[in-house]
């Protein structure tokens, strides 16, 4: 007879979470390898079926490539200079702008002050090499600037990290492009059709959610800019760009995107208008992010929303920005490798939104009675 091992469920729950805090650890560490990959490997993902779509109409792998790869580059390059445009625009109005927060500051220390309450200048804090006249100019006593030289050496710093991690980005894509072409035959050699329809499902799935989260984000952006547009708040392409972006990020991203239109409209023209642009940034966010998004996604994800806003500070945490911006796409994956797992079902079952309906088979490892979403 042989004799078999048996590990007891809490020192088998002890091994996984110190193996699951590895991991992390290990993702942390690696980030400035993997995070290029990741981003590389979604991208990818989304320009899949137009390399498909390339390949059916007879054109060649390597020409089908380098034609997504330069339609990528032209998107990018025009996102970057419209970004550039009316961030120079944004520059050249900074004294405006700062000269009418003097005012704004100004007169809610009046008010305050009217009311019993002293208040100390915040402008005493943000320039305190500088004072303020009598007209509410700033006059420069000390001028310091070592701020100014370690800003540019910040800004350079970042500059290079963002072009080396593009360049690494733009590489791993080409390569990735290049070996889905016989991937499938791999995966089915090494693994077999099951894995293979898991890695599948997991792709399907991911571009299913980039292509209406992209469709959903151009439309907040175009509405919000255009909205802008017509009430002339400065650098409305501005905000309307930046909607488009941070909306990739959930719950956080639209309010992010909303801050600096609405300070920008307070300045500009008051309380009135700043309200106004609060109302449109809502409208359109309840429109599109809380209406027609679930409509368009419907139950095929089945994420919970406390798991979404658990995945974008765990992810946002381990990767930074971009693991905010590849939080939901990193969860959907997870959650999908997890229903496979005959040891780990019952998480994806916490990860769902709702129950199953009834018949519904429930995945593997845990009880038909659990409840989960239906995976499309």
């Amino acid at each position: 007879m042989t004799r078999q091992s048996y590990i007891s469920p809490g020192l088998r729950f002890l091994l996984s979470f110190a193996c699951l805090v590895i991991i992390i650890a290990g993702l942390r560490a690696a980030s400035p390898i993997l995070v290029p990959f990741a981003l590389a490997l979604f991208v990818a993902i989304v320009s899949l079926p137009l390399l498909r779509g390339f390949r059916r109409w007879g054109m060649p792998t390597a020409p089908a490539i380098l034609v997504i790869v330069l339609f990528d580059g032209l998107a990018l390059f025009v996102l970057g200079s419209l970004i550039r445009l009316t961030s120079l625009e944004a520059i050249a109005a900074y004294p405006f702008y700062l000269q009418r927060l003097l005012e704004l500051e100004r007169e809610t220390i009046t008010w305050f002050g009217s009311h019993g309450l002293e208040l100390v200048p915040p402008s005493e804090l943000w320039f305190p090499s500088q004072t303020i006249d009598a007209a509410g100019q700033v006059v420069t006593t000390n001028p310091d600037l070592n701020w100014i030289l370690t800003a540019v050496r910040s800004l350079a710093r970042w500059a290079t990290d963002i072009l080396t991690t593009v360049f690494l980005v733009v590489l791993i894509f080409i390569f990735i492009l290049a070996e889905s072409t016989r991937f499938e035959r791999k995966m089915m050699r090494v693994a077999g059709g099951e894995r293979l329809g898991r890695a599948v499902k997991i792709i399907t799935e991911i571009q299913h959610y980039l292509a209406i989260k992209t469709l959903i984000s151009i439309a907040s952006g175009v509405t919000i800019g255009v909205a802008l547009w017509a009430m002339n708040v400065d650098f409305a392409l501005l905000w309307g760009v930046l909607a488009f972006a941070l909306n990739y990020i959930p719950n956080v991203g639209s309010i992010a995107a909303a801050v600096p239109a609405i300070l920008i409209a307070l300045l500009q023209f008051g309380p009135g208008v700043a309200a106004i642009t609060v109302v449109i940034h809502i409208a359109v966010n309840a429109l599109f992010g809380n209406l027609l998004e679930p409509m368009l996604m419907g139950r095929q994800f089945g994420i919970s929303p406390l798991m979404v806003m658990i995945g974008l500070v765990f992810w946002g945490w381990v990767w930074g920005p971009i693991g905010m911006f590849l939080s939901v796409p990193l969860t959907v994956a997870l959650k999908i490798g997890l229903e496979n797992s005959n040891d780990f079902g019952w998480v994806a079952v916490l990860m769902a939104s709702g129950a199953n309906e009834p018949g519904e088979p429930a995945p593997e490892g845990v009880p038909a009675v659990v409840n989960q979403m239906d995976p499309g």
